[in-house]
């Protein structure tokens, strides 16, 4: 029985991943007219990219990420205009708590060296602390408030962002795995199965957790390990808490919904599939703990789910955002290590001026594959067949 040759689609550029940065890439060159495929294995933004805990934070970055964040800044304040909804996107501030004073020197550290972004940075501790938050609990010391920095639904926003590239004219093929990868002749071939094969001078790795197998493919291994948060949710509580919360050193991050429902993180899940991650029994009790010294308001509340994700993590938790030393036409944009939300939306812009002009203006140098040790391998010829798992 004889079976049909695969769909084959010309491109100017093809994405691998359709999550918050596959699809605002795929946006971002839309809008410059630039044409795109977009390759997404399973549904796009129901990755990380959509079960995240939804902190939209400039505050408590590495500087050499700030200018990204600053970038991201100006873009999340046009999102209805951009993908047709606010994605329940608010700036209701970040803040940044201490649990001691060695914390408390710690922020006011950062507040001195991240001056130059101009993120307005509040340090607040003693009688004001109380008074502006008398719903905290005593561990407090102060804390840091960037007052325009907020929150947004992360299982709006990012598939949003895909159904706008798609609107604008991106060709966007969910459920669609990429199977196959080679270069040759200036020119990419990726098949996903036997149905669809797409041609592309230009290839953006927006994979995520799983882009590691593709850059290697390209004599650009990395240390890329996966990661699997812990999430869960109380049921709606009388509002009490505008500011999205973050504890200096890590540890637990919360925020309220108006709905009234408190969303928190901390701790790791773990990896069932590659499908699939849960959160783990001993965190989430871990969690819990925090959680109720950090709001004495959660101690009768009831924790109605729970669910993990898979995030990409370098040893530096710095991402890979540059083009390929072995392969003209080759990105890489991943290894977000779980901050990559609010950065996101430049990072598709940023990785859009890459693919369509070859540089940007916004500094990207600490994200080099440079600063990893093994010198790059030359790449010559085909790809062994390898299926890399979109994020």
């Amino acid at each position: 029985m004889s079976t049909s040759p695969p769909r084959t689609i010309q491109t100017e550029v093809a994405i691998v991943g359709g999550g918050i940065v596959g699809a605002s890439a795929a946006l971002a060159l839309r809008r410059k007219g630039v044409d795109v495929v977009l390759l997404e294995r399973d549904l796009c933004g129901s990755r990380s990219s959509g079960v995240n805990y939804g902190g939209v934070r400039r505050q408590g970055r590495p500087l050499s990420q700030l200018p990204l964040a600053q970038r991201a800044h100006q873009i999340w304040a046009r999102l209805p205009e951009l993908i047709g909804t606010d994605g329940e996107y608010q700036r209701t501030g970040h803040f940044k708590i201490a649990r001691s004073e060695a914390d408390m020197a710690s922020l006011e550290h950062y507040a001195d060296i991240s001056r130059d972004f101009e993120l307005g940075i509040q340090l607040i501790s003693g009688e004001r602390l109380r008074a502006e938050c008398p719903w905290l609990g005593g561990k407090a010391v102060g804390g840091s408030l960037c007052v325009d920095d907020g929150q947004a639904n992360p299982r709006l926003v990012s598939p949003a962002f895909a159904l706008a590239a798609q609107r604008a004219g991106a060709r966007i093929f969910e459920r669609s795995p990429l199977t196959h990868l080679e270069h040759s002749g200036g020119q990419f071939t990726l098949q996903s199965g036997t149905a669809l094969q797409v041609q592309a001078p230009v290839v953006l790795n927006c994979a995520g957790a799983w882009a590691g197998a593709l850059a290697a493919q390209f004599g650009e291994a990395v240390p890329l390990r996966s990661g699997h948060p812990a999430m869960m949710v109380t049921e709606p509580l009388p509002y009490f808490m505008r500011w999205s919360l973050g504890v200096e050193g890590g540890g637990i991050y919360c925020r309220q919904v108006e709905r009234g429902n408190l969303v928190l993180g901390g701790g790791s899940g773990f990896w069932l599939d590659a499908d699939r991650a849960r959160s783990e029994r001993g965190a989430i009790a871990s969690l819990t703990q925090q959680a109720v010294e950090l709001l004495p308001a959660l101690k009768h509340a009831h924790f109605i789910r729970t669910w993990s994700g898979t995030e990409g993590y370098l040893p530096d938790r710095q991402p890979v955002l540059c083009q390929s030393r072995t392969t003209p036409g080759l990105v890489h944009g991943f290894g977000f290590a779980g901050a990559g939300f609010q950065i996101g939306p430049a990072v598709g812009e940023v990785l859009a001026e890459l693919a369509r002009d070859g540089q940007t203006s916004t500094p990207i140098d600490a994200f080099s594959l440079a600063r990893f040790d093994e010198p790059p391998t030359p790449h010559a010829g085909a790809i062994p067949t390898t299926t890399v798992q979109a994020h």
